[in-house]
């Protein structure tokens, strides 16, 4: 019997048809969706924007929070029209289909959800790792979909490896 090369013992399991890419407008999760589009000219798939909108209730004492809900009379309509305007950008001169999806909830369940929901072969998410625990190493939000995600997740660190 001939020995087999390791290629045709590994299974094609690396098939993506959906990458779902997390956004919160930063700079990290804008070098996440590059991250997703690499990924997305390499198997021709599908890459969903989503932004959650966190009511203040849910993030007690976090400005950021309370700046979204205050800024606009429809925090829903204006998230909207900024994944649109993003996705617009981010569609010149590239081929990959892509969509936008806003959400109102708790960021990692309604991340989890998204992704089950949209049945996404993939989550590409960013983080700073600034945290004042040095046991959180990845960040909350990005740990809490690790954990609870129900298709693998790469997690984008803010000063990671730059595709050329």
């Amino acid at each position: 019997m001939e020995a087999e090369s390791v290629v045709d013992l590994v299974p094609q399991i690396l098939h993506l048809k959906k990458i779902l890419v997390p956004i919160d407008f930063s700079d990290a999760s804008k070098k996440a969706l590059k991250y997703a589009f690499r990924f997305g000219e390499q198997f021709d798939c599908e890459i969903v924007l989503l932004h959650v909108l966190e009511p203040a209730g849910l993030m007690v004492g976090a400005p950021l929070a309370l700046e979204v809900f205050l800024d606009s009379k429809d925090p829903l309509s204006t998230m909207e029209k900024k994944l649109a305007a993003l996705s617009a950008k981010s569609r010149n001169n590239d081929p990959t289909s892509i969509s936008s999806r806003v959400r109102i909830g708790h960021a990692p369940n309604e991340i989890t959800k998204a992704a089950k929901d949209l049945d996404v072969d993939l989550i590409v998410i960013a983080t700073h790792g600034n945290t004042r625990s040095r046991y959180l190493c990845i960040g909350s939000t990005a740990e809490r979909v690790v954990r609870s995600a129900p298709c693998p997740v790469l997690v984008v660190r803010e000063k990671e490896h730059e595709f050329l």
